[in-house]
């Protein structure tokens, strides 16, 4: 049993020795190691990123061998080159980026940016937000309000009728993501008042909306052909190529970094460009200060 599991010690460190510097093409996940998770904001409010694994394969291999209960740290053949594939991120100096966004995927979760720093980057900067929606990200700015779509909490001033509809074609409105304290006011018909939802439905020009309070539950209305949407939230799924990036993080442009280096983000704020004929949204404030 002794000689099966240093023949399987020796075989494992071989892999390991030999495993290229292959990137990290996930999303990054703090929580991999079981043994080195520490808690996403720490008390003074400081997000915390914990380790960054320069190679995935080669932190895979060494915890398939930790699981089965084979040389735990006992080997330096193995322990030393796992030492040196981790990365801790809350080392790294916090630093402030500015671009131009190429594209964006997932969700405030987890999810990644990719923006150049200037127009002649060879490659872009990959934005990672923290796996526990921890990082602040505020989208901002003024679109068509075609860009609505389910799942958007949108506010606006609007009457409605005593069966939850609006009672004239709505031009503007608000996408928002309110402080989870924050209670809406209950709906009553026949007055003109703020209104606060979630978008249910899109349906060409006619939009359905739940509100948590009152005995008005579900709303519809219908969006005028020239409706505007003023954007202040925190939704990834809002930004889009062309939208200007401002980040806060930590940068990694060593081993396992994807692009021209992964920003581990605090804060991010991307403005859309102005409309037609509009001016540029005025800089951004301080992020306590969002709806």
């Amino acid at each position: 049993m002794v000689c099966a599991r240093l023949l399987l010690c020796l075989a494992i460190a071989v892999v390991l020795a030999q495993a290229p510097a292959w990137a990290q093409l996930t999303p990054y996940d703090p929580y991999a190691d079981s043994q080195e998770h520490p808690a996403p904001v720490a008390a003074d409010g400081s997000i915390q990123w914990g380790v960054f694994y320069k190679s995935a394969e080669m932190q895979q291999a060494y915890q398939r061998l930790w699981n089965l209960g084979a040389c735990r740290g006992t080997n330096r053949a193995i322990t030393e080159p796992v030492q040196r594939n981790k990365l801790l991120i809350d080392r790294l100096p916090e630093a402030d980026y500015a671009g131009q966004v190429v594209a964006a995927s997932g969700t405030l979760a987890g999810g990644m940016i990719a923006f150049r720093p200037a127009a002649t980057a060879a490659e872009p900067l990959i934005v990672q937000l923290h796996p526990a929606g921890v990082s602040r990200l505020r989208v901002r700015g003024r679109m068509p309000a075609t860009i609505l779509r389910p799942g958007c909490t949108i506010r606006l001033m609007a009457e409605v009728d005593a069966e939850g509809r609006v009672t004239e074609p709505v031009t503007a409105f608000e996408i928002v993501t309110p402080a989870a304290e924050v209670r809406p006011d209950p709906v009553e018909p026949g007055a003109r008042r703020q209104i606060v939802g979630s978008v249910r439905l899109v349906r060409k020009d006619t939009v359905t909306l739940r509100v948590e309070a009152g005995r008005l539950r579900r709303l519809t209305f219908s969006l005028a052909a020239d409706a505007v949407a003023t954007i202040d939230a925190a939704r990834l799924d809002l930004v889009a190529p062309g939208d200007a990036i401002a980040v806060t993080g930590r940068l990694w442009s060593g081993e396992g970094a994807m692009g021209g280096g992964t920003v581990f983000a605090s804060d991010v704020t991307v403005t859309k460009p102005p409309r037609p004929g509009e001016a540029a949204v005025p800089a951004a404030g301080d992020v306590a200060g969002r709806p």
